[in-house]
């Protein structure tokens, strides 16, 4: 018997010295996986830009022990949609911001933060967003962003502006004067963020304003502005940057957008949006998948490849995150509730 077992091991130390690999053990199934997007921007643009994620990620995480017969990729009517698919276990992880993870924390949990280019603008001062140009991505990474109060083109967006413009300052009945486009009141830059502005300045909430239009996306809020269907509109620091140079073309203005737009608010910062889990996930229960899911996407980001999927997103790259990031998103929400009760 001894003999036996000697003759093995020698057998396999020379199978290893002669480049014979030894027998891999076999990777686990896994039948879908079913990732939800937050409607950042148009649907199918959206589904265009993370097709080909799908085989990516199948391949990353077969090198990590796990074959993935299926990656189910769909995009949320809403922002509040993607946080109840996460919440019912519909969808195993979910692209989300924090204001939306903070309403549903208690059926998802943060696996990344996201990752951002910091932008070349970074004052609370409207003056220094206003100089004629449009803003640019640095080459550092940052973990925050700042939202935007933004005036658009029509008559009562560029009254606005040219009162900021001349250092004036608005009143609140030059804002509530004016038509805001707003997101869904999980959004942290779309919602959230704006009303904290509001409150810190005038004392009031978006809920107080006579003329608001719930847009379903960043994208329709551009678009209305443009078509000067709003006079403001709220929005993420970084917006101008995707929409300038199609302002025109595709969105019908008669102007460049570094001339017809002005910002004439800005808030403070706003802890970047996540990769979240389902709690109710059967799937994502494993913790051992849960960190090769994690790994897996933490790597294509710094692949060419995964750099265009996830800049649909504005993200360039993700770091492990914890739930306790998002603690000033939960005050923030707490003191809105409080003014608004």
């Amino acid at each position: 018997m001894k003999k036996t077992v000697a003759s093995i091991l020698i057998l396999a130390l020379c199978l290893s010295v002669l480049g014979v690999p030894a027998l891999a053990a076999e990777p686990a199934h896994i039948d879908s996986l079913k990732i939800a997007f937050s409607p950042y921007a148009d649907a199918d643009q959206i589904v265009t830009a993370t097709e080909p994620l799908e085989q990516l990620l199948q391949e990353k995480l077969l090198e990590k022990g796990y074959d993935v017969g299926e990656v189910d990729m769909t995009v949320g009517t809403s922002y509040t949609a993607v946080g109840e698919a996460l919440s019912a276990g519909t969808a195993d992880i979910g692209f989300i911001s924090g204001g939306n993870y903070v309403l549903f924390s208690d059926e998802c949990d943060v696996l990344l933060t996201a990752l951002r280019y910091a932008i070349n603008k970074d004052s609370l001062d409207p003056a220094d967003w206003n100089d004629g140009t449009i803003e640019e991505n640095t080459e550092d990474m940052s973990t925050y962003y700042r939202c935007i109060i933004l005036a658009g083109p029509s008559e009562k967006g560029q009254e606005l502006a040219a009162k900021v413009a001349a250092g004036e300052e608005l009143t609140w009945d030059d804002l509530n004067s004016a038509t805001w486009a707003v997101l869904n009141p999980t959004s942290a830059s779309g919602y959230i963020y704006p009303c904290l502005w509001l409150l810190d300045n005038y004392g009031k909430s978006i809920s107080d304003l006579d003329n608001v239009v719930q847009c379903d996306s960043h994208t329709t809020s551009v678009a209305r502005l443009a078509a000067k269907q709003v006079d403001v509109m709220v929005s993420y620091g970084h917006i101008r940057i995707k929409n300038a140079p199609i302002w025109e073309s595709d969105y019908g203005a008669d102007g460049p957008m570094a001339e017809q737009t002005a910002v004439i608010g800005v808030t403070d910062g706003i802890y970047n949006d996540m990769i979240a889990y389902s709690k109710t996930s059967e799937l994502m229960a494993d913790e051992d998948f849960r960190t090769a899911l994690g790994e897996a996407f933490i790597e294509l980001a710094e692949t060419e490849e995964g750099q265009e999927i996830f800049g649909v997103f504005s993200q360039i790259g993700y770091t492990w995150g914890s739930d306790s990031d998002y603690d000033g998103e939960r005050a923030a929400q707490e003191l809105i509730r409080s003014m608004e009760d």
